[in-house]
Formats: C-alpha cells, structure tokens, sequence
C-alpha cells in the first residue's frame, strides 16, 4: 500500500470496527456523540493537511494519533445531557406475538415540542403459562447492550418485562414431554432502531421464573449486566457467555451436580454460593484476578471446599476468561 492511502485506509478500518463491535453489543456507541463531536473531522482533516507532503515518521505519528485519540472520542465519550437538542425522537418496530402490551400504549407518551407523539422508549411483556407436567426448562438469553435481571419467583413458568430504547425482544418455546426450551432473543438492529436525542436509558429485562422445574440457564451476551438471584430455584446447569460484561450470580442449595460455566473477555464476575455448599472451581484465566473465599487451592488452578470429595450434592464452576475479576464466595 502506498503511503498517501495509509490514512484514509485507517479510517476505513476504524469505523468498520466501530460498527461490528456495536452490532455484536460489546461496545454501547453513543451515536449522537457524532452529531455534538464533528469538529473532530476538521481537526483530522486539518492535520492531515498540514502534513500533507510531509513524510517524516513524526508526521505520520502525528495523523496516527489524532485520528486514534478522535475515533476514541467518538467511540467512548458519554457527555449525558450535557449537549442535546430541543427534541427528541425515536422510532421502534416492534412484532412481539407474545406482547402483552401493544403500540397503542403510545398515547400515555410525552410530547416535547413537535407535533404528534413522541415514543422515547417501547416496553414489553412476555408471559408463557405454567403447566404441571414441566419437569425441566431450558432458558437461552441471547442480546448484548442490556442490563439482565432476575430477583422473583411467579406462578407462571416464565415472565418477562422489558424496557426497550435502542432493540426489541422476541421469545419462542417449544416443548418435548416435560422438556421446556424457552428462547429470549434481541432481534438484529436494524432501520428500525435509531434514535436522536440524549442516550442515558439502557435495556433492560427483569425476568422472573417458575420454581417448581428443574432450569438450565444459557446467557449469551456480549456487553451486557446480569443480576440473577438463583437461590429459589434448581438449577443443573448454568453458562454464562459475554465480553465486557458484569455477572452477578446467587445459587441456591445444589442438585446432585450443579454446573456452571463462565467464559468471558474483560468482565467482573461475583458467585454467591451457600456457606455449606460443596463446590470445585477450574480456571483457565490468563491474566485475570482470582478471589476464592473459603476455598482451598487443590492443583493449578483447581479450588475445592472442604469435605468436596465425600459430598452427595455438588458444584462445579469452571471460569475462563481474559482480564477479568472472579469472585466466588460463600453466604
């Protein structure tokens, strides 16, 4: 590659990161922060231009680097209400089939000085009905950019609310006998996401279950939160994916094996477990911080409580993860 297409080719690359990062939800792009930030295009295009026949390594660090130190800017600024505009306006597509509230909740929507109604954020709720000969469930969550909790028990098999401000929720289920697999899907972004105004709302879905099944838990999520207060209910497995994530996890009394897996890339995780509880942990962490209260270190990177070998019911926690902060302790 010439060197007079070294620049516009490493702005290419930059902002085709930028969007793949934001599609796949590990990163939370502030859009407007384009809109409140151009100047930083002149200044790039300003330096370029006074370097313009200048081929010395220190122009070439000097393009580099203001081009670097603007698309991080642009990427990770968070100004809040610091700038915005008289108006706000955001249009969502919704097509929930298990919705219990529909577009017509619109008219309970501010207005701010436009006509018509103004939707600053959706809503949903998602409820599928308990049936008795649900023996065991599976739940697969798969979205990033949300904020995921679960704090409460409900007499249906499974409940769902959800605030929406940049994505939409579908779910699906199907059954084989007592099998219950449950699918809670963020639909791609699309034309139908976009939004002008301030970005201080997040996603976020609060979720509760039916206690009576046995649960298998699947979390997918590239940079997302999670809150699961897991200790009402039994859980055989559960697997936590995500990248820039914080995993907060409580587990109740343990099956006769309970596993859990965590994979992450830089993440905080916190595992709760009960104070008699037998569980092992496996690591495979690179360069991540460990923090094993009440364990005891059996091998490289193998931790167990006391008594874990003679134990009826068992937990096993397997972590891996790049630069990232595990903590596992007993309550």
């Amino acid at each position: 590659m010439k060197n007079d297409k070294l620049i516009p080719g490493l702005i290419l690359v930059l902002i085709g990161l930028a969007f793949l990062l934001d599609n796949f939800g590990y990163i939370n792009f502030h859009w407007m922060n384009i809109l409140h930030l151009w100047p930083i295009f002149l200044i790039i295009a300003g330096v370029n231009l006074v370097f313009v026949h200048n081929n010395t390594p220190v122009a070439y660090a000097a393009k580099i680097g203001v081009i670097i130190l603007g698309f991080g800017l642009l990427l990770f600024g968070n100004f809040g209400d610091r700038f915005s505009f008289p108006y706000s306006y955001t249009w969502h597509s919704h097509n929930h089939d298990n919705n219990d509230s529909d577009d017509d909740d619109d008219d309970d929507d501010d207005t701010t000085g436009v006509k018509g109604i103004v939707k600053i954020a959706g809503s949903s709720n998602f409820v599928l009905p308990y049936s008795a000969d649900a023996k065991t469930a599976e739940l697969h969550i798969s979205g990033g950019g949300t904020q995921y909790n679960l704090t409460d028990t409900t007499n249906q098999l499974f409940k769902a609310d959800t605030k929406e401000h940049f994505s939409s929720y579908e779910l699906s289920h199907s059954n084989n006998g007592s099998n219950y697999v449950l699918n809670f899907d963020m639909k791609q972004k699309n034309g139908g996401h976009f939004n002008w105004g301030s970005d201080d709302n997040k996603n976020a879905v609060n979720f509760e279950l039916n206690n009576n099944p046995v649960w298998s838990i699947y979390v997918e999520a590239g940079a997302a939160g999670i809150d699961f207060d897991l200790s009402n209910y039994k859980v055989q497995k559960l697997k936590l994916s995500g990248g820039a994530a914080s995993f907060k996890v409580k587990l109740g009394q343990p099956l006769a094996t309970t596993d859990v897996e965590v994979s992450t890339g830089m993440a905080s995780v916190n595992i709760s477990i009960p104070q008699n509880a037998a569980c092992e942990i496996e690591t495979d962490s690179g360069l991540s911080s460990n923090n094993f209260d009440g364990f005891a270190k059996t091998s490289d990177g193998n931790y167990q409580t006391p008594g874990f070998a003679s134990a009826k019911n068992k937990i096993h926690i397997n972590i891996s993860g790049g630069m990232s902060d595990f903590k596992v302790n007993r309550y």
